[in-house]
Formats: C-alpha cells, structure tokens, sequence
C-alpha cells in the first residue's frame, strides 16, 4: 500500500536531503527547501491547532506559505477570493484542502480534498508528465483554485521548483520564459491565445504545456502546436484534485476534446446519459456540509464525454449547457467550437434566448474584427440549420473568471442586454 504524504512532509524531507536546492521562486525573493521550511515554521506557530478551516485572502505567494504552513500544524487550508463564504461547520478530519468551486455554473460549493486524495493527483500527474528535481513549474493560475494549489504539490513530491507568479501577466511570463529554463507551465485556452497574439515563443527547455479549465478549440491548437509550444490538453476539476486525465502524443493525433486516459490508478466511465463518471484515490471526499463519500463510489460529473476502445476520454461538453433549437439538441461547444475557427474571431460563447418558434434561440457573443454577415456566411454553410446563430453579438470581453472559464450564468443576461 502506497504511503501518503503530507505536503509538509514533503517539505521537510527535502530540507533536510536538499536543503540548498531551490523550492520557490516569485518576483524578487527566492527560497530554497531549507529557507521555506523555515519560514512556514514562523508561520506555523501563528496558526492555532484547532479542527476548523484555516480561512486565507491573499496573494500567490501568501497563499503558497499558508498552504504549508497549514499542512505542518496539521490543519485544514481554505485559500479564497472575494466570493469565499466562510462556515462554521466542521470539515471531516482527514480534510487537507478546502476549494471553493468556480460558481461557473451556479451557487459555488466547498470541495474537501484529503492529504492520500492530493498526494495521488500528485504522483499520477508526475508520471504521465514527467517532472524531476531541478525542473521548474511556472506557476500563474490563481492557487486558490485547485489549478494553482496542485502545482504546489506537484512540485513539492517530485523536489522540482515552483516559479511563481501574481496572476497571469504576458509581458511577465514572456520574460520569464526567456530569463528561466522552465519545464512545465500550466494555461487555460485563454491565456495561450494571449500568448500566441503577442508572439511569445516557448523555450527548448519547456516539455508540457498542461492546457485545462475550458475546452481547447482545434484552431488554437494548431496554431500554438505550429509555433513550438508542447501542448497537453487535459480534464478535470476540483472534485478531482485537478488533472484526473490527460493526452500526449502517445495516445495518437489530437482532436477536439480528446484528453487522453486516466491517471493513475482511477477511473472513468460513461453513464446512460453520457455523463463522465469518475472515481478512484483523487475522488473527493465530499463537499462541505455534506455526507462523506467513498473512493470507491463514481462521482458524476456534469460533463458530457465519450470513451474510445482505448479508453481515451473525448469532453463534449456540459450536460447542464445543452439547449434545443428547433426541437434539435445543440451543445454551445458545437457551434463555438465552428466559430473560433472563423477568421477575425478571437473570443466566442454561445448562449440562448427564449424564443417562441426555435425554443432557444442560438445567440454568440463574440469579440471579433469580422462583420455579422461573415460570421453568419461561415457557420451557415457549417452548422445544421437548428444550430445556426440567429443573434451574433459583439463585445470586447467575456465574462470569463480568474480560471479562464466562461462565466455562463452570466452570458444570457449579456445578450438580453445587449439585445
């Protein structure tokens, strides 16, 4: 039976089999494994040992310490933004990490990860993507989702270093990717759009790109694959302790939606409906204010998928986003999916209003240089008449949140507005 491991046991041992070695790196200040146990040690001692959540607001690097610190007083870390909403009820006793979920999709909820739940995601992310000792993670998603606290893990078992940054910045992870042999980096489509556009190149030594938190467009992919950058699409969420599948190159030619297999020792499976089942040691031990759950026992996902003879798991969607146009199903990820490859569209989400003869009727907002009646040309002679956008809407932005997912509840009331 494999032996869990905190994330400060992890720290301790590399202080003392490593000590000098480097464990953090951030804007002007640097940390070897010695030096950071130290200085979570100081931390520490401010932290009462009590069974509730440890609440914390605060920067990267804020929440990096407290999230070791946590771990060493043996107390459960609730790292949160403005939309935190604090309990007094008590989490299960194996409780290592609280995540508050996006809210993306409606009334956000508090996700409870265990030490063998994190400690697993850990050691199956490091063995289909490969991180070492001296490798460096270029850490910019926000870690008080579970996109940016894996990464602390990640690195922590393997004795890699985490180059943090204060959120994603493009000029700042240009100059970081020149300046540092970076291995891994982890990005949401969004963010390598932004890189792509402002023709940031990834360096020799970069050998994952981990792309997650909303789906990769084909035209994106071809795009960042053409200027050099190793993409690895992936699929997961906080229930999951982040990446719970992943594609490489070894899983064959990369299509849309397509995130490869399992990790680890877990497993997916499709219910009658579609939906993504998941289960295995990164199944959550359950939410908040909520029965405890078995690893055993499959989680259903809100996630629509299909799974191959190989068992390479292809996302198609929510399940919850489906709307139906013309007495036809049409997933938005359909007719985006169409759009983004449009010339001239650079962002695009598709909602729906109520409509009396198509039921929903399929509206895009887009932010885009090209006209209406281009955008309405392109998905006409692509899309089945039912899926066609019958409003097209322009924006300079998308509601998207600090993942780089689309703030859909947020979409309809756009285009009523708009409208």
């Amino acid at each position: 039976m494999k032996i869990v491991r905190s994330l400060a046991q992890h720290l301790t041992d590399h202080a003392a089999d490593v000590p000098d070695a480097l464990a953090l790196i951030t804007a002007g200040q640097s940390f070897s494994w010695l030096e950071l146990l130290t200085e979570t040690e100081r931390l520490a001692e401010k932290i009462p040992a009590v069974q509730d959540a440890f609440i914390r607001q605060g920067s990267s690097l804020d929440l990096a310490l407290h999230a070791y610190a946590c771990s060493l007083k043996n107390r459960p870390f609730w790292p949160v933004d403005r939309n935190a909403f604090p309990s007094n009820i008590l989490p299960a006793p194996n409780t290592a990490l609280i995540i508050s979920t996006s809210g993306s999709e409606g009334a956000p909820k508090a996700v409870l990860l265990s030490n063998r739940n994190l400690d697993a995601a850990a050691s199956a992310a490091n063995q289909r993507l490969p991180l070492r000792s001296g490798d460096i993670w270029l850490a910019c998603l926000p870690l008080n989702h579970i996109g940016g606290q894996s990464i602390l893990w990640r690195c922590a078992q393997a004795g890699a270093t985490v180059l943090l940054h204060e959120g994603f910045d493009t000029a700042h992870i240009a100059a970081a990717l020149c300046n540092k042999p970076v291995s891994h980096i982890s990005l949401v489509p969004a963010m390598l759009a932004r890189l792509l556009e402002s023709g940031v190149k990834p360096p020799p030594t970069l050998r994952h790109a981990i792309i997650g938190g909303a789906a990769l467009a084909m035209t994106l992919y071809e795009r960042a694959s053409a200027a050099g950058w190793p993409l690895n699409p992936s699929y997961g969420m906080s229930e999951s302790s982040a990446q719970i599948a992943t594609w490489t190159p070894a899983d064959g030619p990369w299509h849309e939606g397509l995130v490869g297999t399992a990790l680890g020792e877990n497993e997916i499976s499709l219910n009658n409906d579609g939906r993504i089942l998941i289960r295995g040691p990164q199944r959550m031990t359950g939410y908040l204010g909520e029965a405890s759950r078995q690893q055993d026992d499959w989680f259903t996902t809100s996630d629509l998928g299909k799974i191959d003879q190989n068992q390479r798991l292809t996302v198609t969607g929510r399940a919850d986003d489906m709307l139906i146009s013309g007495g036809r199903n049409v997933h938005p990820s359909e007719v985006e999916s169409c759009l983004a490859a449009c010339p001239g569209i650079h962002d695009v989400a598709v909602t729906s209003l109520p409509d009396p003869v198509w039921g929903d009727l399929i509206v895009a907002l887009v932010v885009a240089s090209c006209s209406r009646q281009e955008i309405g040309d392109w998905s006409n002679t692509r899309l089945p008449s039912a899926a066609w956008p019958r409003r097209i809407i322009h924006l300079p932005s998308l509601p998207r949140n600090a993942s780089g997912k689309l703030e859909r509840s947020a979409l309809r009331h756009l285009a009523s507005e708009a409208l």
